[in-house]
């Protein structure tokens, strides 16, 4: 009686613990269902970050690579062939307009000079005979003691002997302006900034010096240096700043102290398709020769910035059919996709000049499928989310510290 009482107990119990799992895992069951579409419907309504429009800064600045060049700079080349007899001024030679820099000696182009003036005087003494021939025979025309066809003949043989002189005249003044290129000469008050030459060396007509691998390169070079100008290549997107007026600073590396002015002179209409960048050419004076040709510069444009133009993060850009546009939240946590006009562009912030107002709240990054109209949820970003990395690299300096 007593065992069977024990049994009935243990069966109830194991009944009540049976029913107590299943009643737990029903309740499990059901409130993960919950949790689930919960979890479903929180997730329908995406998390995003917004940023707002920041005013650009009142002035725009950047710095690119530039060139110094001379104001006038000529490589000089021989004229007559033949070889270097002796060269006057060597590297940083400063020198006035027709200094002797070199002579050349030409025994060939002296040959053929002394040649083209025996020539002329050959043509001369014909043109002297045919002259006093032909004045007798015009006389003798004239008392019938000739025919008119043999006076003809000498006035032909007398034009033909002066035109001969007048080729002969013209072939000696031809050689006398070859002679006169045996001495190089500056061609305007400057200083020499290459000499390729020495004593001895051939030098070619036309061609220059002719070195050991048969290649020619400019016996001098003579630049004007009492200014210089500066080449920049400035990307199509700060065109617009290139205006008259415009003023930049530069810095060489000799002098990295020093900043020098440069003026702007002129620009390239039309950009380089392979860099889309348009040369710009500034003056500097240097009158103190501190600055050389050839210099590396680094070179500083800062101007005034158009007004009405705000910046956003690059990323907040959506392109669609209707063209450029950011996606704006508005009070009710819904999207709403605005037109904008993008000006310059940068791989942090854009520029915007219409489309925008102050306190517009932009999705930065948004979901490649927000739709217009749907509900999005604000929550603040992780740190350093929004910043640039140099931002975020001085915020971790700050932190370190």
């Amino acid at each position: 009686m007593f065992g069977f009482s024990k049994g009935r107990i243990f069966v109830f119990l194991l009944a009540t613990v049976i029913m107590a799992d299943i009643t737990y895992l029903l309740v499990q069951r059901a409130h993960n269902t919950v949790r689930i579409q919960q979890d479903a419907a929180y997730d329908q309504v995406p998390d995003v970050a917004v940023v707002q429009p920041k005013p650009a800064p009142p002035t725009l600045s950047m710095t690119l690579p530039g060139t110094l060049s001379a104001w006038y700079e000529a490589p000089i080349y021989a004229q007559v062939s033949g070889y270097v007899k002796m060269w006057y001024r060597d590297y940083g030679a400063v020198v006035k307009k027709g200094d002797l820099l070199a002579e050349i000696n030409t025994p060939r182009l002296d040959a053929e000079y002394a040649q083209a003036q025996a020539d002329l005087k050959v043509a001369q003494a014909k043109y002297d005979l045919a002259a006093i021939t032909a004045t007798r025979w015009r006389a003798m025309g004239q008392s019938q003691a000739v025919s008119g066809q043999s006076v003809s003949v000498q006035n032909a043989n007398e034009q033909s002997a002066k035109a001969e002189l007048e080729a002969a005249e013209h072939k000696v003044a031809q050689y006398q302006a070859m002679v006169h290129f045996k001495s190089i000469e500056a061609p305007f008050d400057g200083v020499v900034i290459a000499r390729n030459i020495n004593v001895g060396d051939y030098v070619g007509a036309g061609s220059g010096s002719m070195n050991a691998n048969g290649t020619a390169s400019e016996l001098f070079t003579v630049a004007d240096t009492h200014a210089m100008r500066l080449f920049v290549s400035v990307p199509e997107t700060f065109s617009s700043i290139l205006k008259s007026g415009l003023v930049a600073k530069v810095t060489v590396p000799q002098f990295p102290n020093t900043v020098f002015d440069a003026k702007f002179l002129t620009i390239a209409k039309g950009f380089d398709p392979n860099t889309r960048t348009v040369i710009t050419e500034f003056s500097i004076d240097n009158m103190g020769q501190k600055l050389w040709p050839g210099s590396f510069a680094s070179v500083t444009l800062t101007a005034p910035a158009e007004k009405g133009v705000y910046t956003i993060p690059t990323g907040a850009l959506v392109f669609q059919e209707h063209g450029m546009q950011v996606a704006t939240v508005d009070t009710q946590q819904i999207t709403h996709y605005r037109n904008i006009t993008v000006g310059r562009m940068s791989d942090a912030y854009t520029e915007v000049s219409a489309g925008l107002s102050p306190d517009d709240r932009i999705i930065n990054n948004p979901p490649a499928d927000l739709m217009e109209g749907g509900k999005v949820r604000t929550v603040e970003p992780a740190k350093g989310y929004l910043s640039t990395p140099n931002a975020a690299a001085a915020e971790n300096g700050d932190d370190d510290e």
